[in-house]
């Protein structure tokens, strides 16, 4: 009974990976225009995705080298401080 109501999760997961890695930074075939901050931000929020998607497929990077310079760092930074939680993790208190 238990397996059955977890296993109803399993095609969801599946389509948001599929999602997520469906902008992943640094395949160079597609970019015609420097990634601006918004895609800095997207490419940090999936940076965990993509790093998974990196260690098998050669051609994808975590971070998008065609890029406009520090409004894709800042982005990228922002993005991965909110995936990661930023700084908030390390100030909660245990009860």
């Amino acid at each position: 009974m238990k397996f059955t109501k977890h296993l109803k999760w399993l095609p969801i997961s599946l389509l948001v990976v599929f999602f997520l890695s469906s902008c992943a930074a640094g395949d160079t075939n597609f970019d015609l225009d420097p990634a601006g901050f918004w895609m800095g931000l997207w490419h940090g929020l999936i940076s965990l995705v993509t790093f998974i998607i990196s260690l098998f497929n050669d051609n994808v990077t975590i971070y998008e080298v065609n890029n406009t310079g520090w409004p894709y760092n800042l982005g990228f930074i922002i993005g991965a401080m909110i995936f990661y939680g930023g700084g908030s993790k390390g100030t909660c208190k245990r009860k």
